[in-house]
């Protein structure tokens, strides 16, 4: 059974224009692909030359008729892991780095990664690994 696009305010090229602006590749190709199908493709060409498989981009029409251009973007996922510091531990270490260390106080000149893991060890009695707090200093500063 095909599955018809009943969204008739939207054109194939109002759907192309949307994937060129788009950062969202995964979003842009379903544009792409259902911008084809409306211009005539079958929906196993539209979706073998997007990458994806003829049931996928059945589901992503579904989505489209459903919400429109804004659902052919990924829902970002309910969960995720929990900040191991608070918002004001996070803000308290980007103050250190934007302070930078003091050799009598914190025995180092410049702040590394594993300086800072120390620290907040030292401080908050909390060890994260090296590598977390390197996405940690990415996200403050």
């Amino acid at each position: 059974m095909t599955v018809s696009i009943t969204r008739e305010n939207v054109t194939a090229a109002d759907l192309r224009r949307e994937a060129g602006r788009t950062s969202d590749t995964g979003a842009a190709r379903r544009m792409l692909a259902i911008g084809m199908v409306l211009e005539g493709s079958s929906r196993a060409d539209a979706a073998r030359r997007c990458g994806m498989d003829r049931q996928t981009l059945r589901d992503w029409v579904h989505r489209f008729n459903a919400e429109g251009v804004a659902g052919l973007s990924d829902r970002p996922h309910a969960g995720g892991v929990q900040a191991r510091l608070s918002v004001a531990q996070q803000e308290q270490v980007a103050d250190w780095v934007r302070a930078g260390p003091t050799l009598e106080k914190d025995g180092v000149v410049r702040w590394r990664r594993i300086d800072l893991q120390a620290k907040i060890a030292e401080t908050f009695a909390l060890h994260l690994h090296e590598r977390s707090v390197g996405k940690l200093l990415r996200r403050l500063v």
